[in-house]
């Protein structure tokens, strides 16, 4: 197992890479794919300077061509990216009995969603906005994800059928803009935003309903928790972000969820 957990901490670090290519350019509407450069010269990153936290640390956090610094946050984010491969690969693939195609998939899959998620969060934490491109525009991977679970026979944890995928992702954002249409007419201003709602699209393609639904209600007592801890601290009304609470929820669904599912909801599937 130690060459897998390896395996998933490269691949953690590599996507981390892109974590911090999409949390640059996406608020901005730039595109994804042209090589990354250094933010002060413009001078394109050479593959050599471009491994994940090795470079950094070799570079002294100094770009090569013109000695300006770099930003900690990504050696930091692709270490995270690390982590959570890690993390993730060991409850997904917990021993040798399923270092299988049908449970690899599952945790490829899954890291995608994480990977949406980190991104969303980080960019709506900092700019107050969800990117179409990592909420429902990425919904179908979800949908894609289930119809690979079929194909290769995973029945796991968080495995759901494209039946699932595809309500989930119609009726959470519909239960999701009723709230914001409710909500805005009560208290005579905006309680949730667009890209909330375009965002449960993405969870209702990757978890289902029911996964959703836990995921959504452990995200709300997450942010209900941090909004009041504002207001004691701040003394006035909070106007945090819902995407990384939300974001927070489904990650700990995704590590923690199987016990609380199985206890309360026994007989569904999610």
């Amino acid at each position: 197992m130690v060459l897998g957990h390896g395996f998933a901490c490269l691949y953690g670090l590599v996507l981390g890479s892109f974590w911090n290519v999409a949390i640059g350019r996406l608020p901005e509407g730039r595109s994804l794919w042209p090589r990354s450069a250094c933010p002060h010269c413009d001078a394109p990153v050479t593959a050599r300077d471009n491994m994940p936290v090795a470079s950094w640390l070799l570079l002294r956090g100094k770009c090569r061509a013109c000695g300006g610094a770099i930003s900690p946050r990504y050696p930091l984010i692709e270490l995270l990216g690390g982590l959570l491969g890690v993390l993730l690969f060991r409850s997904l693939v917990p021993d040798l009995v399923r270092l299988d195609l049908p449970h690899l998939s599952a945790w490829v899959v899954q890291f995608t969603f994480l990977t949406l998620l980190a991104i969303g969060a980080y960019v709506d934490l900092r700019h107050r906005i969800l990117p179409d491109e990592v909420t429902i525009y990425a919904a179908p991977l979800g949908i894609a994800g289930a119809l690979l679970y079929q194909w290769v026979g995973y029945d796991g944890w968080l495995s759901i059928t494209w039946q699932q995928a595809v309500f989930g992702a119609l009726i959470w954002p519909a239960v999701f803009g009723l709230a914001a249409l409710v909500g805005s007419l009560w208290a005579d201003r905006e309680v949730l935003g667009r890209g909330d709602v375009k965002l449960m699209a993405l969870y209702g393609a990757f978890l289902g309903p029911l996964g959703t639904f836990v995921a959504v209600m452990w995200g709300s007592i997450l942010g209900t928790m941090a909004g009041i801890a504002y207001l004691v601290v701040k003394r006035r009304r909070p106007l945090l972000p819902f995407g990384p609470p939300l974001a927070l929820g489904a990650v700990l669904f995704l590590f923690f969820g199987e016990p609380f599912v199985d206890l309360l909801f026994p007989h569904w599937r999610l």
